[in-house]
């Protein structure tokens, strides 16, 4: 297993240290962090579910979801929805035991109810959502595959799949991070009740400056006029740059509103999913929570994998922990982290685990260690998964 793990240096310079760099995020009321929060909280609730009536977690994936927008009528003073939101699943997993059938469409569908009433404030959903699943058995080569784990053998990797993480994050990436988890947090929400959870935030960094501009989608029940709106959006941005991560930040709100013409971003829900956007699986943020064109990112979908196998899903949150581990020890300041996986091979004994330091004073023998640690432990990532003790989006 040792010898798969190759330690090098990181190339210079870092992101942070290059002249220009960018960084988003999607917030929780997004379309696209929707599907992906609505797809793992299916796969959690069907694990769950698995482990209660048969010991263990059965085949499943998930991964697949659209959320085709709806149709809304949004005024000051509050609107209404037209057409309701339609969410679309589809996946494989285990659909009957014994020749007896599993409710495993009634359970996805409870589930992403869930995911949306704790998700979104404004949003009824029970009619202001349509859910429908499509969820269809897994293939027998698959489902053989990974039913191996329940033997007690080390879980097999269901798929030749790649990884990718980084720690720490540099000081846009943080910025952008902390401001949306602001708007959207409780201190926040509960000043400026008017934000809905459709907040987006790109951030771009040309030398020592930062700017960020900030989708807010503004629920219209607690705006009465454009010249409110317009004050609203005012106290908004001076609470943001008062805050110490904001980092001396220039911050633009809702740059496409037209004060003259009243034409501003307001909705009925909290999200643009009611009329203006449309949302995917996998189109959003990585597994530590932001996009980042300028580090190391794969394209895998992490949100709706089983926790067992899919080294899709695990191997990018490997690489994040383990990045934060090297780095929380003090044995490299910054790392970045890659890992392959083959197909039918133990999940902790990818192909290669390439890691890579900053130098300068690295401790590659405790960092090889500590690699080594967490791949033989990777086949109990899936208990901490379900407990939703990692991000995913």
């Amino acid at each position: 297993m040792e010898n798969n793990i190759v330690i090098g240096p990181l190339g210079r310079p870092l992101p942070g240290e290059q002249g220009v760099e960018v960084a988003e995020r999607k917030g929780s009321g997004h379309p696209d962090t929707l599907c992906d929060y609505i797809t793992e909280g299916i796969s959690r609730a069907l694990s769950e579910y698995y482990l209660s009536e048969f010991g263990c977690v059965m085949h499943h994936n998930v991964d697949k979801a659209l959320l085709v927008g709806g149709v809304s009528e949004p005024a000051f003073g509050g609107g209404r929805v037209v057409e309701p939101i339609e969410v679309i699943v589809a996946g494989r997993a285990v659909m009957d035991r014994g020749g007896k059938p599993l409710p495993v469409g009634e359970i996805s569908a409870e589930a992403a109810r869930g995911v949306i009433a704790k998700t979104l404030r404004h949003l009824d959903p029970g009619s202001g959502v349509k859910i429908t699943i499509m969820i269809r058995p897994g293939s027998k080569d698959l489902v053989d595959l990974f039913e191996r784990f329940g033997r007690g053998e080390v879980p097999l990797s269901n798929d030749t799949s790649c990884g990718a993480g980084f720690y720490p994050f540099d000081r846009l990436e943080r910025a952008v991070y902390r401001t949306e988890r602001y708007l959207n947090g409780p201190e926040a929400k509960g000043k400026y009740p008017f934000i809905g959870e459709d907040v987006k935030i790109m951030g771009v960094r040309r030398g020592d400056e930062i700017s960020l501009t900030a989708a807010i989608a503004v629920v219209d029940k607690y705006v009465s006029s454009v010249g409110d709106y317009a004050s609203k959006i005012e106290d908004v941005k001076r609470s943001v740059m008062g805050q110490e991560w904001a980092g001396g930040a220039r911050l633009s709100i809702n740059t496409a509103d037209d004060y003259g013409s009243g034409s501003v971003y307001i909705t009925v829900t909290g999200t643009s999913a009611e009329q203006g956007d449309d949302g995917q699986v996998g189109r959003g943020n990585r597994v530590n929570g932001l996009i980042t064109p300028y580090r190391p990112m794969t394209l895998e979908a992490a949100a709706g994998k089983n926790p067992v196998s899919h080294v899709g899903k695990l191997y990018n949150l490997f690489a994040e922990e383990l990045c934060r581990g090297i780095v929380d020890k003090g044995f490299a300041g910054e790392a970045s982290a890659f890992l392959v996986s083959r197909i039918g091979c133990p999940i902790n004994e990818p192909q290669v685990l390439d890691i890579k330091v900053s130098p300068e004073g690295a401790d590659v023998k405790s960092i090889r260690e500590t690699a080594g640690t967490m791949l033989r432990d990777m086949p109990g990532m899936w208990k901490r998964i379900i407990a939703g003790q990692y991000e995913i989006a």
